[in-house]
């Protein structure tokens, strides 16, 4: 019974850490959030999920932390960004991260896809077409992690009152 309680906490620590890491770069949470369904199954000794839903969430999991790494390139591509527009949005995003805590990370983010572009040489209306294009990928991939990690959440507590 101390097993379960303690790896329950562990387990929420887990879930909030989570969520928290679909908006900060650094912390990758979807996996997180499924560490925790693995501290809630260690803790129940295998009887909170099948095997097919610890695979089925692992899967998503790993799915969504590779997406949120395409997604944001791909809709930078879309409205016209060079590599020159994705590396400032690189840029952007971590030193926006820094100085500006999450809310750096959108406005570092596009600040960074629009400098880079016209440092390439684009005019501004292309700058910042490309950059509109950077950050909504972004938003995407947030959105998608957020999802993921919340519908985690939610069967970790299913599991847990069952």
């Amino acid at each position: 019974m101390i097993l379960l309680i303690l790896l329950t906490i562990l387990g929420i620590a887990l879930l909030i850490l989570g969520i928290i890491g679909c908006v900060v770069p650094a912390i990758p949470g979807p996996p997180l959030s499924f560490a925790a369904l693995i501290m809630l199954e260690i803790g129940k000794k295998g009887d909170a999920f099948t095997n097919n839903q610890l695979i089925l969430w692992a899967v998503i999991a790993l799915l969504v932390t590779v997406l949120d790494y395409i997604i944001p390139a791909a809709g930078a591509k879309k409205y016209g960004a060079t590599k020159w527009g994705v590396w400032g949005s690189i840029i952007g995003l971590i030193i926006g991260t820094i100085f500006l805590g999450p809310l750096g990370m959108f406005i570092g983010t596009f600040a960074g896809a629009v400098g880079g572009e016209l440092f390439a040489g684009k005019k501004s209306d292309s700058a910042l077409k490309a950059g509109f294009g950077t950050f909504m990928g972004t938003l995407m991939g947030i959105g998608l992690k957020l999802a993921a990690s919340f519908a985690m959440t939610f069967y970790f507590f299913k599991a847990l009152i069952k």
